[in-house]
Parts: C-alpha cells; sequence; structure tokens
C-alpha cells in the first residue's frame, strides 16, 4: 500500500505543481487575486464590504493601489457603529445583527423583539439529536462533529430539499439557532466522564445567544462583562463579504440548489482549514512558544531578533509566518483588532494576564515594521491576533476557537445563501489546461 500511495503522491506532485511563468503568460487569476494581491470580482452583494485599500489614478493615468485604514460594514452599516450603538444602550447586539444580515434593515423595537424570541424558542434540540451526538465516535474533532451534527438536521425537516425561500429563510433560523446549542453540546460530550443526557444544560430562551452559549459551556450565567464581549466577537465575526473562503463556499453549493443543510455544511468544511478558521489557535501557539524562547519580554530588541528568526523559518514552526498579522483585504488596521487591542485591558486584568497582552502588544508593534523591512509588504495584525487571547481569558478552550467563528458567520453564510437563491444563477468559473498537447493511448501491454 505504501509503495502505491508514494508513486501516485510522486506524480501528483510532478503533473499538478504549475510553473510560476505559465501562470503568468495565461494571465491565470490563481486564487481568484489579481496581481496587484486585490480580489477579482466574481459577484455582488448587498450583505458585507470590506475595504483595506483605495485605488488611485495617477497624471499619467496609471492605477495604484493605497493602503488605508481599514473598514468593515454590513448592509452599508459600520460595524464599529453597531457595536457603538449596542454599548451605548446597554444590550447586546448579536442578535440585532443576524436580523440586518439577513434583512438588509435595520430592525424596529418590536421586529427585534419578536425576531428575538423566534431564535430564543429554535435553540432547544431534540432529543434524537442530542443521542446522535452522544452515539458518534469518540474524538475531538468540533469542526468535525458541527459538520456532521448539522448535516443531519435534515434528517429532522419536512422539506429539506426545498429552496423555496420561505423554507430556506426558516431553516436558515433554525440553524442559526442551534448552532450554539450543537457546539456547547459536542464540546461537553467530549469531557463528560459519565456520558449522560440530563447533564447537559438546557438553553434559556430569555437569555441573549452570547449569554445562552456561555452558560450552556459553564453551567452558571456568564458576568456582564464576559457576556458583553463574548457577543461584540459574535458581531465582528459574522460577516465578512462574498469573496471570504467559507462564504464563497457556501454560495458555490448554494448556486448549483443544494439545500440549505448541505450549503452550510460547505461552509464549516471550509472553515475547518487552517488557512481560514484556524489562525488564532496558532496565535497562541507562537505566543506560547516567544514566551519560553524569549527571556525579557519587555525587550523590544530581544522580541524582535526573535520575530525575524520565525520570518527567516530559524524558529516557531519553520512556516516563514508571524501568525494574526496580515490579510487579503486589510492592510493599515482591522477595525475589529483595534476594537479588541482596546477592550482587552479591561479582561486581562479580571483574568491576571496583563504580562501576556504587553507582549501581543509588543509583537503587534514591531512585526509589522520587520515585514515591511524584509519583505515590502504593508501588513497589519488581523482579528485572529487578538481573538484567541479574548477567549482565553473568558476561560474558553482553544478546542472551541473555530466552532465560534463558525457560530457567529452562519448568519453571514445564511444571508449570501439567501442572496445567492435570489440571484439564481450557477457559479461556474473557468480553469485554463497546464497541458502543452493532446497525448496518445498506449495499451496496457506495452506501458
Amino acid at each position: 500500500m505504501e509503495a502505491i500511495l508514494k508513486k501516485i503522491e510522486d506524480l501528483a506532485i510532478l503533473h499538478d505543481k504549475i510553473d510560476p511563468k505559465t501562470i503568468k503568460e495565461k494571465n491565470i487569476k490563481l486564487g481568484l487575486r489579481n496581481e496587484d494581491g486585490t480580489g477579482v470580482f466574481v459577484g455582488i452583494t448587498s450583505k458585507g464590504q470590506v475595504i483595506g485599500y483605495e485605488k488611485v489614478t495617477r497624471g499619467d493615468g496609471i492605477e495604484s493601489v493605497n493602503p488605508i485604514p481599514g473598514k468593515l460594514y454590513y448592509c452599508g452599516y459600520d460595524v464599529d457603529d453597531l457595536v457603538a450603538g449596542k454599548e451605548r444602550e446597554k444590550r447586546f447586539g448579536f442578535e440585532e445583527t443576524i436580523y440586518l444580515l439577513l434583512t438588509g434593515e435595520l430592525p424596529s423595537g418590536t421586529d427585534m423583539e419578536k425576531f428575538s424570541r423566534e431564535l430564543g424558542k429554535r435553540r432547544a434540540l431534540q432529543r434524537e439529536v442530542k443521542e446522535i451526538i452522544f452515539n458518534r465516535p469518540q474524538h475531538d474533532d468540533q469542526m468535525g462533529a458541527l459538520h456532521t451534527i448539522v448535516s443531519a438536521m435534515h434528517l429532522f425537516d419536512k422539506n429539506p430539499n426545498s429552496t423555496d425561500l420561505r423554507h430556506v429563510i426558516r431553516q436558515c433560523i433554525d440553524l442559526i439557532a442551534k448552532f450554539p446549542t450543537i457546539i456547547a453540546y459536542n464540546y461537553q460530550f467530549t469531557t463528560m466522564k459519565k456520558k449522560d443526557l440530563k447533564q447537559l444544560v438546557e438553553p434559556d430562551p430569555e437569555l441573549s445567544t452570547s449569554e445562552n452559549f456561555l452558560a450552556m459551556l459553564t453551567g452558571k450565567k456568564p458576568d456582564s462583562l464576559t457576556a458583553d464581549l463574548f457577543d461584540t466577537m459574535l458581531v465582528f465575526h459574522a460577516e465578512h463579504g462574498g469573496g471570504n473562503n467559507s462564504t464563497f463556499s457556501t454560495r458555490c453549493v448554494s448556486s448549483s440548489g443544494a439545500n440549505t443543510y448541505m450549503a452550510l455544511c460547505a461552509g464549516i468544511g471550509s472553515l475547518s482549514g487552517h488557512l481560514h478558521g484556524g489562525a488564532n489557535e496558532a496565535v497562541v501557539k507562537m505566543t506560547s512558544d516567544i514566551k519560553k524562547k524569549v527571556r525579557d519580554w519587555e525587550d523590544d530588541e530581544e522580541v524582535a531578533a526573535y520575530l525575524e528568526m520565525i520570518l527567516d523559518k530559524k524558529s516557531g514552526d519553520k512556516s516563514g509566518k508571524i501568525y494574526g498579522l496580515g490579510h487579503a483585504v486589510y492592510t493599515v488596521s482591522d477595525p475589529r483588532a483595534v476594537y479588541l487591542e482596546n477592550r482587552a485591558k479591561e479582561l486581562a486584568q479580571a483574568a491576571g494576564r496583563e504580562k501576556e497582552l504587553a507582549l501581543l502588544r509588543k509583537i503587534a508593534a514591531v512585526a509589522p515594521r520587520l515585514v515591511k523591512k524584509k519583505k515590502g509588504k504593508v501588513v497589519c495584525t488581523n482579528v485572529d491576533f487578538y481573538s484567541g487571547f479574548v477567549y482565553r481569558c473568558m476561560g474558553i478552550p482553544k478546542e472551541l476557537f473555530t466552532p465560534i467563528f463558525a457560530m457567529a458567520r452562519v448568519s453571514g453564510w445564511s444571508a449570501h445563501r439567501i442572496e445567492e437563491i435570489v440571484q439564481g444563477k450557477i457559479i461556474r468559473p473557468s480553469y485554463v489546461s497546464s497541458l502543452k498537447g493532446k497525448k496518445s493511448f498506449i495499451p496496457l501491454s506495452q506501458r
């Protein structure tokens, strides 16, 4: 078996690896990115807008891309304003964000009350779903477990394959409500010594999504600081435009006429990849490594020297990456990271992690300068740079970092699924052949 696997691996590398010259000659937009790093336009959306640069036309008519401070908009509303609004009014904001993404409009007080009540009613899982969770093989792959349960949810739907908009909206709202419960129960199953359904904490329809998830996870209602900041994290992760990998995957599958469960599972599958959903875990590992290897965390030169070794692939995981740094769109700043850096201090003090936060801030100050010097790129810290630290201060285990991302982003996936169905055109890009010409068939006996 090993010999044939090795041969297939070698042949795959031989035939599938593409010469960069070929990509340039044929003007291939690899990864659907333009040569200047900007995304190729393949669709249109009213849901999310991510801004990190501006195109400027010089006097000679040549266009250039200028980095600018990052902005994130949901249906035309600045996310910073959504968060500031809910904080000013001392309320939770994730439910409002879900409604905004699904409808394109902010809810009235009456609509907000009705919608929140509907989410609350739909959070509980049927006994049969809990039994599926408890009867699956024991493993700690939380994203795989989420994928399994969400794909199984079609079994409890009378019209699972309907693409009628009313059915799709009902299914999306149902899954948005149930994701936190599924994620909490999947994790609890892996930590229970004695498997007993009675140990599971039932969701409280009167609590917010944030309060509910934290209460199901710990067995007690969270303090207001933790619940409010976790709610903000959900708002920040709810949507990020149609081009991010998991949302685009959801749109692709939706465009084929597949059902809601399969489409949202495509988003889960994409987010499980380490290049999309696992960056905050990588930041936590990298920070732990720096804490062990750097003697004086407060010494700029010592921290800079070690970060340079990481970039030179001489330390860390030898990937050459400083995790939590850089973004496909944001250049000067990620607005979510800016907010979290400002709010993290209060949380770090409560958790006794002030020194660790100081180290993160030092990395955030030093690393972009090193990348600019070595690679000539303008980069900033992204939301993942701080999110893992924030979750750890809340006592949330790292195994749940990416599922929590999915818990928030399912609202964006759902909004894009609905938009894709309304627009109604199958996504089908073209691929250029890498072959030089046709091959003549050789009989098996002569090979």
